[in-house]
């Protein structure tokens, strides 16, 4: 899976990016300096402000005398550096620390109202979103029932939700540093377009990558909805001391993010994870018109394969995934079978996983992934194909993972986009 913003980008293994022109480099540490060559006090000054401005967004409220000890900088050039960057408007005092042997010391922080972030989530029937300061701190969240039936409506209600929640913060949209948007797909270069957008209908015409630009500006990054959750997951759930994990995502579509020594794998085409097209089917379920559609593992583990699957084991009346996994905990057993057979489809692929990437832990998440029982189910299944066993979690996280997941993503592309940014 891949971030795709501008037709040149090229994704990051670590992260997504903004694209740019070949050559241009990122900003004053881009390049070794060239053997014997003297560093100007100039690109010094530039190099220290940005060590202490990453050192200030990590420790949060800290003083000179802290910088000092985890910069390795002398005294007197934490305190110049300071001030050139309060100067900028990124960093702030904030307050002193007190109840401390000998003088007072004036603490630094991160100024929030420096730049926002705007993190959306394009799902198939809501439509999420939240608003954070440059600390990553949110300060407005919203959602709204996705009612457009074309994919030009989408963009429009994208748009009417980032309004909403910027007027929430009590901002205009112009004060927002950058935008990211989860959704499912990847960036075809080819048609400078989407790919492999599941069940987002017309979501892969030029046109709406077209549409999102002009809504959001050129610096918009739309990040895989499965990749953003795993962001997420990384930052807040289970895999906050788990250096190689995979976040698989049950739901409306099957996906998976994967992290790789504490950096987001997205391969060569961005399609890593895209596990909705692994040759793997069981069950009642599968379709195989809706697996070319869709892919084939998506087309027999995703909630409209669960639905086929009760319907043709007898189920009646308005079945939906929620309904069938509610009546299989209620001891229906043509529910219970479907279930069971969900498991193991679910247990095959994460098999798969598991002898290619051998990963610490699996995160389960979506609808299926989280329904009660689930998990277990898929770990007994697991534990009978699989030749090492992870450790299997349920995330925590809810439906405001891709969204969280957006905002991690955001907030470092807005620090990168700001710092950039200091004489």
């Amino acid at each position: 899976m891949t971030t795709w913003t501008q037709a040149a980008e090229s994704a990051s293994a670590a992260g997504p990016r903004p694209a740019q022109a070949a050559g241009q480099r990122a900003g004053p540490a881009a390049g070794p300096l060239r053997t014997g060559q003297a560093a100007r006090p100039q690109l010094l000054r530039a190099l220290n402000e940005q060590l202490l401005l990453r050192h200030i967004r990590q420790l949060g409220r800290c003083s000179r005398a802290e910088l000092a000890r985890v910069s390795g900088l002398s005294k007197p050039t934490v305190s110049l550096a300071l001030a050139n960057v309060e100067r900028s408007g990124l960093v702030r005092e904030a307050g002193q620390r007190t109840g401390m042997p000998g003088r007072s010391a004036v603490l630094y922080e991160v100024r929030p109202e420096a730049g926002y972030v705007l993190g959306l989530d394009v799902g198939r029937q809501y439509l999420r979103g939240a608003l954070a300061d440059l600390t990553g701190a949110a300060i407005a969240r919203s959602q709204l029932r996705a009612r457009a039936s074309s994919a030009t409506g989408r963009v429009a209600e994208l748009t009417r939700l980032a309004d909403e929640l910027c007027a929430d913060a009590g901002i205009g949209r112009s004060a927002v540093t950058q935008t990211v948007i989860g959704a499912p797909g990847v960036y075809d270069p080819r048609r400078n377009a989407i790919s492999l957008a599941g069940e987002l209908s017309g979501w892969g015409r030029p046109a709406v990558l077209e549409g999102l630009r002009a809504a959001f500006g050129q610096q918009l990054v739309v990040e895989n909805d499965a990749d953003a959750a795993t962001l997420a997951e990384r930052e807040q759930g289970h895999g906050r001391d788990v250096g190689t994990f995979a976040f698989v995502q049950i739901g409306t579509g099957i996906g998976m993010g994967l992290m790789i020594d504490g950096r987001l794998h997205r391969g060569v085409h961005g399609v890593a994870g895209e596990i909705a097209y692994m040759p793997i089917s069981a069950g009642q379920g599968s379709d195989p018109h809706d697996a070319r559609r869709r892919g084939t593992l998506e087309a027999a583990g995703s909630a409209a394969a669960v639905v086929r699957a009760a319907r043709r084991a007898g189920m009646r009346g308005p079945v939906s995934a929620r309904r069938v996994f509610a009546a299989a905990q209620s001891g229906d057993e043509r529910a219970a079978a479907v279930v069971a057979g969900e498991a193991e489809l679910v247990a095959r692929a994460v098999c798969a996983i598991i002898t290619v990437i051998d990963p610490a832990l699996v995160v389960l998440g979506g609808g299926i992934g989280q329904a009660p029982g689930f998990a277990a189910a898929v770990e007994a299944e697991l534990r009978k194909l699989a030749p090492v066993m992870p450790a299997v979690r349920v995330s925590a996280l809810g439906t405001e993972a891709i969204v969280d997941g957006c905002l991690a993503s955001g907030a470092d592309l807005a620090w990168q986009r700001l710092t950039a940014l200091l004489p």
